[in-house]
């Protein structure tokens, strides 16, 4: 199964309950771009994710110490398995795009 990178960056959205959605537009030559720029893009998944382990390692944290609930951790750990899935699917693409 092949995944694009505008299909990663809207299942992760979607994941993070975000209704954002990334549209192909026509640029110069008929070429297709997304709405920001692809390092904006990019920068702002990685922020996300960076985010979504922090937070998978805060709920770890808490329910090691009594403190949480066993099914925040598996959420939190959810999430950020398919946020860091989704980054190196699109790693993989660009890779792929420039090999």
């Amino acid at each position: 199964m092949s995944i694009g990178a505008i299909d990663a960056a809207n299942a992760y959205g979607r994941v993070l309950g975000a209704p954002r959605q990334v549209q192909q537009v026509p640029g110069p030559g008929g070429a297709t771009s997304g709405d920001a720029s692809f390092g904006d893009m990019v920068a702002g998944m990685v922020s996300d994710t960076s985010t979504s382990l922090r937070a998978a390692e805060t709920a770890s944290m808490r329910q090691v110490a009594g403190k949480g609930d066993l099914i925040d951790v598996v959420t939190a750990i959810g999430a950020a398995e398919t946020a860091l899935d989704t980054v190196v699917a699109v790693r993989d693409k660009v890779v792929s795009a420039y090999g």
